[in-house]
């Protein structure tokens, strides 16, 4: 069985999709030119039922599946972005050196606040001079930044992006910490900036940009309050970003350090850390971070463990409004979605976007868009509709995430129908999903 003409991969549509990662239509465009799904799987190391189902639009995001099967067909490394490309495995670029610095500072900076270690050396945020600040802080000033943070949440969970503001907020009221404040003042302003400095950071990671100095900072913030709740949510939330960024692995190591620090025992300790049995708080969290647990395994096919974190996610746990349970929907939607199982996957989304009505339009679409991939893949009439519908949704939103994570894997399922309807829907679909904010 001999290997790939080389002539192959300088071809414009497999270089794009290599570009993209886009696993399936590369081997789309492999049994187009001859190659069989058996010499795929020989040459990648891959079982003939794994192609088959990336044919059928499963994705693969896993570093290492990726660098096999570059390795095995013979495609330089540095047309997928992944490893050391061509400069050799003792050369890696600048830019591969300050992501992975990155994901190693935010993943200490978090080990170190669930171990109740003191954060040294995170640096400060730059911050511009001319600012009036108060004369003295009160709750009133906690209470202030609480409710802008929650104002820009909501605003950020129906567009999607708002990283400018959230940024012109967290330069606005980190300066207070200039102001002095007695001790039962400055504590709640710490977490309050704690939660405000997550936000900001995932608002980042929304619209496409680097998030990792909010999150450290809010890390440091949480731990100067003594505030477990704070480090466990900068460690989900940031968690979160590096799930579909390909770094799952990164993310469980932040999820279960959050765990930790939530059952009120740092790891390694017998006594108790800083935690409020009683904050309400707490049960949802914890359901949630078993929730993006189950979508990190799921994103790497470990079914098995993706399963037994779903179940921890909704046991003891009842969620505060139904919009908060169809959150929950929606997410599950996607695990289910990434497992293959698609039946489940479209009661969940389906419920999810019943839930949402015309409200919550991020979390909306997301859901639609899930749904749209189900029926597609499915072969049902209806999923070119549905998939249109939930395109025009994504183009009003400002979130490049979204656009990225949905629409991607949309293209790849419309892909595999046939018909001129489908491919014009599909290039749409791709077209969106890179278009610059």
């Amino acid at each position: 069985m001999g290997p790939i003409d080389p002539e192959f991969f300088d071809d414009d549509d497999v270089r794009a999709a290599l570009a993209a990662r886009d696993i399936g239509t590369l081997y789309r465009l492999l049994r187009r030119v001859g190659v069989s799904q058996r010499q795929i799987a020989h040459l990648t190391g891959q079982s003939q039922s794994e192609v088959s189902e990336i044919l059928k639009g499963r994705q693969v995001l896993n570093v290492r599946v990726l660098e096999r099967i570059a390795d095995g067909l013979g495609i330089p490394r540095a047309r997928m972005g992944v490893s050391y490309g061509e400069q050799g495995p003792d050369t890696p670029s600048a830019e591969e050196v300050d992501e992975e610095m990155k994901r190693r500072v935010l993943l200490a900076t978090t080990m170190a606040a669930a171990l109740s270690q003191a954060l040294q050396g995170m640096g400060e945020l730059a911050l511009p001079a001319g600012q009036v600040l108060p004369s003295r802080l009160g709750m009133s000033h906690v209470h202030a930044v609480r409710a802008v943070t929650d104002r820009l949440r909501g605003v950020a969970r129906y567009y999607g992006g708002q990283a400018d503001v959230f940024g012109a907020a967290v330069t606005l009221y980190t300066r207070w910490l200039e102001v002095p404040a007695p001790e039962g003042v400055r504590a709640p302003l710490l977490a309050a900036l704690a939660e405000l400095h997550t936000e900001a950071g995932w608002c980042r990671y929304d619209e496409g940009l680097d998030g990792t100095g909010y999150f450290t900072r809010a890390l440091r913030l949480a731990g100067q309050a003594g505030d477990a709740y704070g480090i466990a949510n900068a460690a989900f939330v940031a968690g979160g970003t590096l799930v579909r960024n390909e770094h799952p692995n990164h993310a469980l190591k932040l999820f279960q350090l959050g765990q930790f620090r939530l059952r009120g025992f740092a790891p390694g300790k017998s006594t108790p850390a800083t935690v409020r049995a009683e904050d309400s708080r707490i049960p949802t969290l914890t359901a949630w971070l078993n929730l993006n647990s189950a979508t990190a395994y799921a994103v790497m096919g470990g079914s098995d463990q993706a399963t037994r974190y779903l179940a921890r996610a909704n046991d003891g746990w009842e969620p505060r409004d139904e919009f908060e349970r169809a959150s929950m929907d929606r997410v599950t939607a996607g695990i289910q979605l990434d497992l293959g199982r698609l039946d489940t996957a479209e009661q969940t989304a389906a419920s999810a976007v019943r839930t949402y009505g015309q409200g919550h339009r991020k979390d909306r679409t997301t859901a639609e868009l899930i749904l749209a991939e189900v029926h597609v893949r499915a072969g049902d009439p209806h999923g070119l509709m549905l998939a249109r519908q939930a395109i025009d949704g994504a183009s009003t939103l400002h979130s490049v995430a979204v656009r990225r994570q949905r629409l991607v894997p949309l293209a790849v399922a419309l892909e595999a129908r046939p018909g001129s309807d489908a491919r014009e829907l599909a290039r749409t679909a791709r077209q969106l999903a890179t278009t610059p904010m």
